[in-house]
This record gives structure tokens, sequence and C-alpha cells, in this order.
């Protein structure tokens, strides 16, 4: 066997991956679920999974609530919005779900968030507080400040 169609079949998949991910992108206020994001592109839910971490670090489901945390730390920056209004503006049925992921992405719950994103990004234009205030991914947000007796 060539790696020809190897090759064809890779490219392939990495097209279908980047619909995903625009789709994602796109409608992340929507349902969506790794399924039917699956069937969009007709492939499995567990292939579009592997695929989509080896792609781009983390699954379809971790990328969804990034999207939806970076939209959710503009709402909050606004500040009139509640955080439950946030949560269901952004796509999430679950405040509980929605706070808990916000904070491993941000470090800090989202009305701590609210409150302190007034001040840190008062003056700054919009583009600007977006990327310093960029969510990181994968649980890497820094964890309080150990004590020392």
């Amino acid at each position: 066997m060539s790696s020809r169609p190897v090759t064809a079949q890779h490219l392939s998949d990495l097209a279908r991956l980047r619909r995903v991910r625009d789709r994602i992108d796109r409608e992340y206020a929507q349902p969506l679920d790794v399924e039917a994001l699956a069937r969009g592109v007709h492939m499995s839910a567990g292939h579009l999974s592997r695929q989509f971490r080896l792609a781009y670090g983390e699954s379809p489901y971790g990328y969804l609530m990034t999207r939806r945390i970076e939209r959710a730390m503009a709402l909050l920056r606004r500040g009139d919005l509640s955080v439950t209004e946030v949560c269901f503006a952004v796509g999430c049925s679950s405040l509980g779900t929605f706070s808990t992921r916000f904070t491993e992405l941000v470090g800090v719950p989202p009305s701590v968030y609210r409150r302190q994103a007034a001040r840190t990004t008062a003056g700054m234009p919009s583009c600007v507080a977006k990327q310093v205030t960029r969510p990181i991914r994968n649980r890497e947000a820094p964890g309080p400040e150990p004590h020392l007796a």
C-alpha cells in the first residue's frame, strides 16, 4: 500500500476537523455535542474526538467550552449581565458546570472575575482586553498562592 492514499485521507480528515472547529467557533452558543458534530462531517464520534485531540491538543468539548468561556469573559467585563444570564447566553445549560469550567480556565470564579475585570481592563480597548484576559486551556490557570507557615 502506498503512502499517497494515507496522505490523502489525512488531509481529508484535517479539512473535516477544520470544519468542526469553525462550526464550534460560529455556533458556540447553540446546543452542540460530539455526536452532532461528528455526523456533520461524516465521522464517528470516537474518531472525531481522537483526531481532534491529535490536531488541536484538546477534545471538541474542551474546545467548545474554551470558546464559551472566552465569550463569557467578554460579557462579564461589560458588567450589565448577571453570571446566570452570561452562563445561558454562551450556551451553557448548567450554572454549576459553567462556574467550575470557568474557574478551571480563568483561575477565579465568574462572580469574582466580573468584579475584578472592570478594574483590570478599565480604559483598555476591547480587542486588547480580550487578548490579555484570554483563558488558559487544559487546566493551566494559576492556583492560589501557597501559604508559608
